[in-house]
């Protein structure tokens, strides 16, 4: 095993202490490996003025792989109120260092697979026949395209007169908003091109074709998205016919997806939508599986090898303070397992995941998540594993 080089990137409130009991894990699963730490988060905002220091990007340039923790983010307004004032005079304005760090690196392609831990409290569970309780197992790789979309970052408030110009050409502009005072306006654009569209597409169909999924469902709006959706959409249909006929091609409006993942979730297999959609039904899954504990995720562009795994909770800056931690650091291992899958140490990831699995089937220690209690701070005296105990728990079954 060639040992490697890891950017960790705490980042802010709970995302520093799972990042680390997940390197205490992966150390007693065997993975060798040298870290060096990366600044990103809401404290180099506040006193530097940018959440994703240029000196971080050269880190991940340098050693390709990341693990990520967590970032807090607020509104634009909050977020200039938090930062230092000989900072104010400057101009800047905050965005979100995720979402900077996949358009620097073309991280395009994000995988977010949910499935079911059996024995997991938290599993979704549904009536029956016969007023019978069933448990359907979930198994879903959901594909979200990372870099355009809603969260391209192309908009304006009070649009600039050549940007308004160009919007009143169109009819339904002039029609609808044609009235309204320029300055009252604000604009965000979803983009979608072709070459993006398509990596996202063959990602999907190669993930199914690769694990054996029946089918691929397209997830977007395309009666009413017409451009941006009905684009994916075709061209979905173009690349399963020509170079995937053995897996279906399923077609859902994510309104409608969301109604039927609790009503028949083990029907789907890969699920593939652009940047908005993708986020709202990964997040709709993961709640079938137990929430965002269990929730984890890899970013990647397959050209430069670049990877940044990562759970998708946020920092929850409320559990930061606690004088034990109680966060479920899960997600994180899974998505360090993630990692292990793209550096292709997949027998140390298959390993972890099978301690993952055995902790939670044997029920014995839980996290205040998986023991269903308020995440108040005395939950580990009252029965709950704090994270600490979770990683150790994971740790005495490898």
């Amino acid at each position: 095993m060639t040992k490697r080089t890891i950017v960790k990137m705490p980042g802010d409130g709970i995302g520093k202490v799972v990042l680390e009991e997940t390197l205490r894990v992966l150390d007693s699963a065997g993975f060798e490996a040298d870290y060096v730490e990366g600044d990103i988060g809401w404290e180099f905002w506040c006193n530097e003025g940018n959440p994703l220091p240029q000196r971080t990007l050269d880190l991940i340039e340098e050693h390709k792989i990341a693990l990520f923790g967590a970032i807090t983010s607020k509104p634009k307004d909050e977020a200039f109120e938090e930062l230092s004032p000989e900072l104010k005079e400057k101009g800047l304005v905050y965005s979100s260092p995720i979402v900077g760090l996949r358009q620097h690196f073309g991280l395009d392609i994000c995988l977010r697979p949910c499935r079911t831990y059996t024995g997991n409290p938290l599993n979704f569970i549904r009536r029956g026949a016969g007023d019978t309780i069933d448990e359907p197992e979930v198994d879903v790789a959901i594909f979200r395209q990372n870099t355009e979309g809603l969260y391209g970052g192309v908009e304006w408030s009070d649009p600039p007169p050549h940007v308004y110009d160009a919007l009143m050409t169109h009819p339904k502009f002039q029609q609808n908003f044609g009235d309204s005072p320029k300055e009252e306006i604000s604009v965000s654009t979803r983009i979608f091109t072709k070459n993006a569209t398509e990596r996202i597409l063959r990602a999907a169909f190669e993930h199914a074709k690769k694990y054996s999924y029946k089918s691929v469902t397209v997830c977007e709006k395309p009666n009413v998205i017409r451009e941006t959706s009905g684009m994916m959409y075709k061209m979905a249909q173009q690349i399963q016919k020509a170079d995937f006929p053995e897996i279906e091609l399923w077609n859902t409006n994510i309104d409608a997806q969301m109604m039927w993942l609790t009503k028949n979730p083990e029907n789907y297999g890969v699920i593939v939508a652009g940047n908005m959609f993708g986020d709202i039904v990964s997040d709709g899954f993961a709640g079938l599986i137990g929430g965002l504990g269990f929730a984890c995720s890899a970013q990647y562009n397959p050209e430069t090898g670049v990877g940044v795994f990562e759970p998708t909770h946020g920092s929850a800056p409320k559990y930061a303070d606690y004088s034990v931690s109680i966060v479920n650091p899960i997600a994180m291992v899974e998505s360090a397992c993630m990692m292990l899958d793209f550096i292709d140490e997949q027998e140390i990831a298959s390993k972890l995941r099978k301690a993952v699995a055995e902790v939670v089937a044997e029920g014995k220690v839980r996290t205040y998540d998986m023991a269903k209690m308020s995440g108040r701070a005395d939950v580990v005296i009252n029965g709950a594993a704090s994270t600490q105990e979770m990683a150790d728990a994971i740790i005495a079954k490898l």
